[in-house]
């Protein structure tokens, strides 16, 4: 090695850093001996040289190489001692990535010699193996991450506008007919005039979407023809999955972001902080594991040969070390300014929160960490408030500034429209907010993030048409995925030849849309549900890259569509169903009405007692107009109209006498669910007559006193 071109470099900023003339490397490793760097030829089979790094500081190793380049292949071999007892797994005839990574070229190919034991061994993990990986693995490349962002500005949605749109980037654009066969499931796939069009129409303001950072597919999907297609099996926390992009990651990524932006629609990643891809202690070495096993992982204690696996996926990232920690923030912080994202979904969210002593929601390092950092402090954060440790679930627990994905909300109004008895309280709550999980600390009903349906689980069609789980093609024997859907088939399991069952179900699938859209606190949507889209029952569809888990663009329901549409407008155009504020039942200023009142089918204001019938199955309420919210970016007040809302999840008619004309002088109806041609007004009834709600059916109904509303625009015209 010229003595001229290597030379000592920087321990900061750790990963691979191009500065114009050569590159600086670092890697963090507290308990290793030694750091070599590989570099690799242009497709990335040869190792053409390995370089010793030369420093070590403040536990960083490091070394810089004046006559390197963007687009070099590189890895790192650690040496250090091979002691699962101790907690240490260092192999150096491992091939390992960089954990700092911006982008990865190949594919990781299944071997025996990517585990750092003798597969089969008498002795499992406890012996090193000597094997060599490197021809089998991706390989990290050097970044250049300029890029003209031009005008880009981000459309800073505020949280009670946000209508989150749940999406897989393979899965939305792999059958799209606008995009370009060679897009289709690529970040450029995303970006293309069609799918953004759609977006725009539907009036969703924000996506999420699931894992996009460097995954692996694991063995055994890979044996049996499938793969890991959701993405939550993480190996690189800076770089994209080269799945995604068809020029380069950083480019295609960012053009994405461009476009969605121009389109004033948010992008929000899908992250998984919790665990990596190298499992539990018989799982392979690729990075982590062979750079510092016992700082990155939680180790068991008295016994680190073992993971704590608070993630159910064999290993818990150790975010009570200081540089797992910085690794996470500075992942984070690449993500929101490089890459310009707007928010962060957090996988198994809990996990990340737990200190020495369990889950921690007030003192926890990482919550700690996000919510002072200049940067993440200010975009869009969202919990996934569980994991697998046992005092894991803490729903409502997460600190002000974060939503949590709502679980609660979409168990009960699953089992409401099912049918099921005595559940209009906590119905009642989870309608309004879930102040009772919600309202502390200042925080808003925006901290409930509401969903029917997620990537995980039944979509809204197979909610509605299958009674249990049909997971077989994901080769486990069905005994995959959760057996606790709360899904009612209206009566046959499975695709029906019965006209009247199809009415039911789109009737049903139409009151669980509604529902969610007029509920206070942020409605997520899971993408094709608006199309009536069906994995054919699968409720667990991780595996399935085909068309299980692809969006049909060509058989779309669009009276259903038509409908999510008014809903969302509804939702845009009257700020009473997205209050920035808890409703608490008390009067508005300079009116007569409450913010909301609770209704019986007498239109009489429900008492306690109405509330503790076990065979309660239905729940009207009217949302009081006025003064609704504060326009968050301009700090105003909005005017909203008045609005009665009835629910009746019973099997027969339900009349309701209309409230007195105190709340309107008239009521007109704005869609009954019950319809066949939804969201077209029909008629106006005066306060005091009784409204037949059919079976199984939703109305809304807004008081009107001869100004214009949302009604009249539709039958002008001016609608969606």
């Amino acid at each position: 090695m010229n003595a001229r071109r290597l030379l000592p470099g920087s321990p900061n900023p750790l990963g691979a850093t191009w500065d114009g003339n050569g590159v600086n490397f670092a890697l963090f490793s507290a308990n290793a001996q030694r750091v070599e760097l590989c570099l690799f030829d242009s497709r990335g089979q040869r190792e053409i040289e390995r370089v010793v790094l030369p420093e070590y500081t403040d536990q960083i190793w490091h070394g810089y190489l004046q006559d390197v380049r963007p687009g070099q292949l590189y890895g790192y071999r650690v040496w250090g001692p091979y002691d699962p007892n101790a907690g240490h797994r260092f192999n150096p005839h491992k091939l390992l990535l960089d954990p700092y990574a911006k982008a990865l070229s190949g594919e990781l190919t299944w071997t025996d010699a990517h585990f750092g034991f003798r597969v089969g061994g008498p002795r499992q993990d406890l012996v090193a193996d000597r094997r060599d990986n490197a021809r089998f693995m991706p390989k990290c490349r050097v970044l250049d991450t300029a890029f003209t962002w031009g005008d880009d500005r981000r459309p800073a949605v505020p949280w009670s506008r946000t209508i989150v749109y749940e999406a897989h980037v393979r899965g939305l654009t792999m059958a799209h007919p606008g995009v370009p066969p060679a897009y289709r499931g690529s970040f450029l796939g995303l970006a293309q005039p069609g799918v953004i069009g759609h977006l725009k129409s539907l009036g969703v303001t924000s996506i999420e979407l699931l894992p996009i950072q460097a995954m692996v597919d694991e063995r055994h999907l890979v044996e049996k023809g499938l793969r890991n297609f959701w993405g939550y099996n993480t190996i690189g926390f800076f770089a994209a999955d080269p799945r995604y992009y068809v020029t380069s990651a950083h480019r295609d990524f960012k053009s994405m972001v461009q476009r969605l932006h121009e389109a004033g629609i948010e992008v929000i990643l899908d992250v998984v902080y919790n665990h990596t891809a190298e499992g539990n202690h018989l799982g392979p070495t690729l990075s982590f594991r062979g750079i510092d096993n016992a700082s990155y992982y939680v180790l068991r204690a008295g016994n680190p040969r073992w993971y704590e696996n608070y993630s159910g996926c064999g290993n818990t990232l150790n975010l009570t070390h200081p540089r797992v920690l910085q690794m996470v923030m500075d992942s984070l912080r690449y993500w929101a300014e490089e890459m310009r994202v707007d928010g962060f979904r957090f996988d198994l969210a809990s996990a990340l929160a737990r200190g020495r002593n369990g889950f921690d929601s007030g003192g926890s390092s990482f919550l700690d960490a996000v919510r002072q950092d200049p940067v993440l402090s200010r975009v869009k954060l969202i919990s996934e408030p569980w994991d697998l440790g046992g005092d894991g679930y803490r729903l409502g627990r997460f600190p002000p500034g974060w939503s949590e994905w709502n679980g609660r909300y979409r168990d009960t109004v699953r089992r409401f429209w099912s049918g099921e008895g005595g559940m209009i309280g906590d119905l009642a709550s989870r309608l309004t907010g879930s102040a009772d999980l919600f309202s502390w600390g200042g925080r808003r009903p925006t901290a409930s993030l509401n969903f029917v349906t997620c990537h995980d689980g039944f979509t809204l069609r197979d909610l509605v048409t299958y009674q249990r789980k049909r997971n077989e093609a994901n080769g486990e024997g069905n005994a995959d995925g959760t057996d606790s859907n709360y899904s009612w088939n209206c009566g046959h399991d499975g695709e029906s030849p019965y006209p009247e069952i199809t009415a039911l179900r789109q009737r049903q699938a139409r009151n669980l849309f509604a529902t969610l859209l007029l509920s206070q606190g942020v409605p997520m949507i899971l993408a094709g549900d608006e199309l009536g889209r069906t994995q054919n029952g699968n409720n667990n569809a991780y595996c399935q890259d085909n068309a299980i888990g692809w969006v049909d663009w060509n058989n779309v329901d669009e009276e259903m569509l038509a409908f999510v549409r008014i809903l969302i407008k509804l939702r845009r155009d009257n700020p009473v169903f997205r209050r920035a504020r808890f409703l608490e039942g008390k009067r508005l200023p300079n009116l007569v009405l409450k913010d909301i009142i609770w209704v019986t089918p007498e239109g009489r204001e429900m008492t306690q007692a109405d509330w503790t019938l076990p065979y309660a199955r239905s729940l009207g309420f009217v949302l009081g107009g006025g003064v609704a919210g504060i326009d968050e970016p301009k700090g105003l007040e909005e005017a909203g109209d008045t609005f009665l809302v009835l629910m009746n999840a019973y099997h027969e008619s339900v009349p309701y006498i209309l409230p007195p004309a105190t709340l309107g002088q008239a009521w007109e109806v704005v869609f009954d669910t019950a319809e066949t041609q939804t969201g077209l007004p029909s008629g106006t009834w005066a306060a005091g007559i009784t409204y037949a709600l059919r079976p199984r059916s939703l109305a809304v109904l807004r008081g009107v006193s001869g100004g214009r509303g949302f009604v009249r625009d539709i039958q002008e015209g001016n609608g969606p």
